[in-house]
């Protein structure tokens, strides 16, 4: 064992330029190495790749890499090139002589790594080639593909067994960013991991800031976020595939590098604006939850959702392609009522058995909860994925400006009486109008002007009353009906705070001073680097330098070096070629191709 982590630690070094293991890589690895099974859950960006990486580097033969995601396969693929590891990927972008070339490789032995997609690696034809060739393990990507309630199931991930079956002395790797405790089950059930041994890192992604607001005039919020972000690289996610062009559009309009990308975009056009996203600096990407997995980019800055996720896991994936290099990144969001009632929409509109309804409604409503806390989102989230967190990170909209609240019980009754007397038909506009008592036509012409309600609620303003009726459906008191248009109806949730059972603090509203109050004295970003200006020059050189070496090569920035490595160069100041070797990121191969390069901005003649 000592061998083995003296070994794996020099391969650390040499290699991928690293001189510690984060976590719990040592341990997954060595276990790797010495032959056993694993499943390991890890938050993207935690260093999951190296878990399988480094031993197929130590391990004879050739590591077979199961991913779903091209994108992902070509970029870890030159990744690996750069570091003078031979790796290869067979899959549908490959024209047929290329794939026979790679097979011939692959065949000779000549390779450490290859990254296969499922449906070619589950042919007959590949499962006899791999039998005549040396394997070094099996590493299973995206491992909750497999699990039929997870939000990227793939019926071909269920036919992997064939892996243990066939080669039950190949040890096999499992690997996932996000599962909850079914869908782990069901990963070790699928893929006939009983007796593997099961890695469960923390969930925690401390470089992230979360922030939730509620929509009021959502463009206009997003632009204000944005200005935070200038000239960095970031994802805003929208619900529908014509939100995504709209917002892209007016965003271009509006001096930001955005592109739209959604599956109804021609293909060519969804590649380029891919490979625009992972190659330029600066590229703001609009796009549905069809953009992003598996995108292996380090310096996303920020992740916007400009409408609610789907689900909790959803949305931890989805920001968590945000600082992946482990700098400061933002994870922002706005939400409304609307898009709840979309959501519960879609949930009873599709095909799924009830079964797969009540579990998706148990996620929206978990989903609202993170939305509509009011103590730390960072503990709230850990929780939902079963991880405590003893003191609030100080690093979320609820830390860094604590919300106000107020004993709301008496509201809450005028509200839920209002949904009641009005025959529980109307949404929250109606039925802010009759407590505000509107005499509106539509109000009139139905008697609900003659309610006792009718007018009672003139002690708050409209934002307020609807911030009431938001909280109410997030604590499962009401529901938006979804057959219904948006109408609101009772649960017995609501019964003892109808009944005076019950009392009720919720969030304040702010009115319109405050919250530009709290606007003009919210912390700085931590999604952007610390560069003072002195430095801007010499970081804009060495940012300039990475693009003209990726250009030369035809690869994304990132491949040369991360911005984590750069931002070390920019304090560490190495002077010669061993401080350059000892920075973070540089390995052997890279202090070779490229130390002198980048010495010579630090030091120009």
């Amino acid at each position: 064992m000592q061998a083995h982590d003296d070994r794996a630690r020099e391969v650390l070094r040499e290699v991928f330029g690293y001189t510690a293991f984060r976590g719990r890589q040592q341990a997954i690895i060595e276990h790797v190495v010495e032959g056993g099974d694993a499943l390991v859950l890890m938050p993207t960006g935690g260093g999951k790749s190296l878990c399988y990486q480094l031993p197929a580097l130590m391990r004879p033969g050739t590591a077979i890499v199961v991913s779903p995601l091209i994108a992902l396969m070509q970029d870890q693929v030159e990744a690996l090139r750069q570091l003078g590891v031979e790796a290869e990927f067979l899959n549908s972008s490959l024209d047929g002589a290329a794939q026979a070339a790679v097979e011939r490789r692959f065949a000779d032995g000549d390779l450490k790594l290859l990254y296969v997609a499922p449906e070619r690696l589950l042919t007959g034809r590949f499962v006899d080639l791999m039998g005549r060739v040396e394997l070094a393990l099996f590493a299973i990507d995206e491992a909750h593909c497999v699990s039929q309630w997870g939000h990227d199931f793939r019926p071909e991930y269920r036919q992997l067994t064939v892996l243990h079956e066939r080669f039950p002395a190949v040890p096999r790797i499992a690997l996932t960013a996000t599962a909850d405790a079914p869908t782990r089950r069901e990963i070790v059930e699928r893929l006939a991991l009983d007796d593997a041994e099961q890695f469960v890192a923390s969930f925690d992604r401390p470089n992230i800031r979360y922030t939730v607001v509620h929509k009021e005039q959502p463009r206009q919020q997003l632009k204000e976020f944005l200005a935070r972000h200038r000239d960095e690289s970031g994802i805003v996610y929208c619900l529908s595939r014509r939100k995504v062009e709209e917002t892209a559009g007016w965003l271009a309009a509006q001096g930001v590098k955005a592109l739209p990308y959604h599956a109804g975009l021609d293909a060519a056009v969804r590649a380029d604006h891919q490979q625009r996203f992972l190659r330029e600096d600066g590229v703001v990407m609009c796009a549905t939850i069809a953009f992003g997995m598996g995108i292996d980019k380090p310096d996303v800055r920020f992740v916007a959702h400009l409408d609610l996720p789907k689900s909790l896991e959803g949305y931890y994936q989805e920001t968590g392609r945000a600082g992946r290099d482990g700098l400061p990144a933002e994870a922002w969001m706005s939400y409304g009522l609307g898009d709840l009632v979309t959501l519960a929409q879609f949930i009873q509109r599709s095909e799924a058995g009830e079964e797969r309804k009540r579990l998706e409604r148990a996620k929206l409503d978990a989903l609202l909860a993170f939305a509509e806390t009011t103590r730390c989102r960072r503990q709230q989230l850990l929780g939902y994925f079963g991880e405590s967190l003893e003191q609030p990170c100080g690093n979320c909209d609820n830390c860094l400006q604590p919300p106000l609240t107020w004993d709301a019980t008496e509201a809450a009754q005028k509200a839920l009486s209002c949904v009641y007397r009005t025959g529980q038909r109307f949404g929250v506009g109606y039925l802010v109008d009759v407590l505000l008592g509107k005499d509106n036509e539509r109000i009139c012409s139905r008697g609900h002007d003659r309610l006792g309600v009718h007018g009672i609620g003139t002690d708050l303003d409209a934002r307020q009353w609807r911030g009431v009726f938001r909280q109410l459906v997030a604590m499962g008191m009401l529901v938006p009906d979804p057959e219904g248009y948006g109408t609101l109806r009772l649960t017995e949730a609501a019964r003892p705070l109808f009944g005076g059972e019950q009392r009720l603090e919720l969030r304040r509203e702010p009115d319109r001073a405050q919250r530009r109050a709290r606007r003009s004295t919210a912390p700085g970003a931590r999604g952007s680097l610390d560069i003072a200006p002195h430095e801007q020059d010499l970081w804009q050189a060495l940012r300039e330098t990475r693009a003209q070496l990726a250009k030369e090569q035809g690869v994304p920035a990132y491949v040369i070096f991360h911005d984590a490595t750069l931002y070390a160069m920019l304090r560490e100041r190495p002077a010669d070629r061993e401080a350059m070797a000892a920075i973070s990121g540089v390995g052997t191969r890279k202090l070779e191709r490229y130390g002198a390069r980048f010495l010579e901005v630090l030091h120009p003649a």
